[in-house]
């Protein structure tokens, strides 16, 4: 592994604790116990990332006509759920934060454990592969250290220190917003000529419609005000990439193809994500707000 990959590695960490540092600071055990004492939309978020979303990519796939590369990274996207990415677009759409992190956690720890038998029903059926096993509890100790472990911590500042809450909560924020853009240049940077090489096809395509429908999918799935129901729609956009690139190494032997159209879905994806998100933060600019209890401090 080159110097450039192990310091995108150390800012993608960095970017995930800050993301869910800054999450714990903005929230209170109220609101989190709120979240969490709503058994409907739990079960709904939790059908719409675990059923619904990964038929629908199959079934775009399908429709698409895509290779055989492109098809298995689409599935493999589409079975792994809680992406970091999910909470931040919670920040970046002005929703609810809080509800959006917790969520995304439960999802990030949920999907270490479905991935594997989700992703081989549908390669096996699908005809494009299969024998996808992962180290469960690696992938959940993982979750538990760069996801949990920050927002427990913030959340915890926040509860017994609320003024320096208050006072870290901008620079946790700027963090995450600095290291999310750094992310993003060294995905487009490192992953160009993949990208470059299936502009022409039809997967750059499948992946921003798949990702743009999982955003309504989530948003329709769910129930509350409108700004929670829209952060669950972002949660449910972004997909957790760890678990797909596991995937690739052990049952695909790390093929070329297939990591380049894994980069090439991700990052299409995102392109239909981020703008969603940046509209409805518009909107929303200069608003109270739906849940000013559940809102990050100022």
């Amino acid at each position: 592994m080159d110097t450039l990959q192990l310091l995108f590695n150390a800012v993608t960490v960095v970017f995930i604790a800050a993301t869910m540092f800054a999450a714990g600071l903005g929230a209170t055990l109220s609101a989190l116990r709120a979240v969490f004492a709503n058994v409907l939309l739990l079960v709904l978020v939790l059908l719409a990332n675990l059923v619904a979303v990964p038929l629908l990519g199959w079934g775009l796939a399908a429709l698409f006509g895509l290779p055989t590369a492109a098809y298995i990274a689409l599935l493999l996207i589409a079975s792994s759920p809680g992406g970091p990415l999910g909470a931040k677009l919670g920040m970046v759409q002005k929703g609810d934060v809080v509800a959006g992190a917790a969520m995304q956690v439960l999802l990030a720890a949920v999907g270490s454990i479905t991935f594997g038998p989700t992703a081989n029903v549908m390669l096996k059926a699908a005809g494009v592969g299969g024998g996808v096993a992962l180290d469960v509890p690696a992938l959940m100790l993982t979750v538990a250290v760069l996801q949990l472990v920050p927002f427990a911590v913030g959340l915890t500042v926040r509860h017994y220190a609320s003024p320096t809450a208050l006072s870290w909560h901008p620079v946790a924020v700027g963090a995450s917003n600095v290291t999310f853009l750094i992310v993003l240049a060294g995905m487009l940077l490192g992953n160009w000529r993949d990208v470059v090489a299936l502009i022409g096809s039809l997967s750059p395509l499948a992946g921003f419609v798949f990702s743009a429908i999982a955003f309504g999918l989530g948003t329709a799935m769910a129930t509350g005000p409108r700004a929670l129901r829209t952060t669950m729609g972002g949660v449910t956009a972004v997909r957790n990439v760890g678990p797909a690139l596991a995937a690739v190494g052990l049952a695909f032997g790390d093929e070329p193809a297939v990591l380049g159209a894994l980069a090439a879905v991700l990052l299409s994806g995102l392109a239909a994500a981020i703008p969603i998100a940046a509209v409805l933060s518009r909107r929303r600019s200069g608003t109270t707000a739906d849940h000013p209890a559940r809102r990050p401090p100022a």
